[in-house]
């Protein structure tokens, strides 16, 4: 495993700093209440629901037990919060939010969505998505594996702003993955702008891959241009964050279920040998290599490959 850097440790600590400063999480009093930032995340989840135990809320905030009673305790005695045994098992203590706790929630709630909106409401929107997008990827970086959460994973046809988004996540993840300069994204965007013009519905079609429900993949198929008989799989891609999760496979399932549906008698592919992942679902799903050769295309020496698959 790497070592961690000291200089990634201080960017990291840097940041943190930077961003308590600009939410006021040091303040005495946060967003100018009279909560600290622990009793207003507890104010936060009672809030956003009707009844609650003390354990669940110990599971989502991580926060010690001892510490988070003398916070319940304190919004009991100021009469924001109310304990009840539930009416299913009377072992359970169910918490809830008076009518005062619940004006003290929408106060606090309504400042911190104003204060947000005057941090983000300077920035152009073009740096707002990729601010957003960079929180995103924060999250899920930071956030447990994917796989002990159980994503919700849904594969659908292309929708309006399907296509921009995949022509822009080819081109910058094949950037940062394999170095490729910009022929390769203007390539992608002449294939997905020929299909978005031109496809034939009953027999080309586009899919995105989504996991709790944000896009996280893609791929579409249309009717190769040489063989008429023969379906074209193109640009498969799965983001760094939603990788295996089965992704891949699913897309590909699905283009060769609509292909067969269509009548077609074979599916073709065209990749390069870098691609490893993409070249192991190929094989896993019954492609077969018929031809390779050397080429010089998106800045670097590759070998490209054709796949071919029967689908009768």
């Amino acid at each position: 495993m790497q070592a961690d850097s000291g200089a990634e440790i201080e960017a990291v600590r840097r940041f943190n700093r930077f961003y308590t400063r600009q939410i006021g999480v040091l303040e005495e009093g946060l967003l100018a209440s009279s909560f600290t930032l622990a009793q207003a995340r507890v104010l936060f989840e009672l809030g956003t629901r009707k009844r609650v135990t003390a354990g669940r809320l110990i599971d989502i905030l991580d926060l010690d037990a001892g510490y988070l009673s003398r916070i319940l305790q304190r919004f009991v005695d100021s009469r924001l919060m109310t304990r009840e045994r539930s009416s299913d098992d009377g072992r359970r203590i169910e918490l809830a939010l008076t009518a005062r706790g619940r004006k003290a929630f929408g106060a606090i709630d309504r400042r911190s969505r104003d204060a947000i909106a005057a941090m983000i409401r300077p920035i152009r929107p073009a740096e707002r998505r990729r601010l957003l997008e960079a929180m995103q990827t924060l999250e899920g970086t930071l956030s447990e594996p994917r796989a002990t959460r159980n994503p919700t994973i849904a594969v659908r046809p292309y929708r309006i702003g399907d296509v921009g988004w995949a022509i822009e996540q080819h081109g910058r993840l094949y950037a940062e993955e394999f170095g490729w300069n910009g022929d390769f994204e203007a390539l992608v965007a002449t294939l997905f702008a020929r299909f978005a013009t031109t496809h034939d519905p009953e027999a080309e079609q586009f899919w995105v891959a989504e996991v709790d429900d944000e896009r996280a993949g893609c791929v579409f198929v249309v009717r190769n241009e040489k063989d008429p008989r023969a379906a074209q799989l193109r640009c498969l891609l799965v983001t760094p964050r939603a990788r295996g999760l089965g992704l891949g496979r699913r897309l590909v399932d699905e283009c060769l279920a609509f292909a067969k549906s269509a009548g077609y008698e074979r599916m073709l592919l065209w990749t390069n040998d870098v691609l490893a992942a993409a070249r192991s679902i190929y094989e896993d799903v019954g492609f077969s290599l018929v031809e390779e050769s050397p080429h010089r295309s998106f800045g670097h020496d590759l070998v490209g490959q054709i796949w071919a698959r029967p689908l009768m």
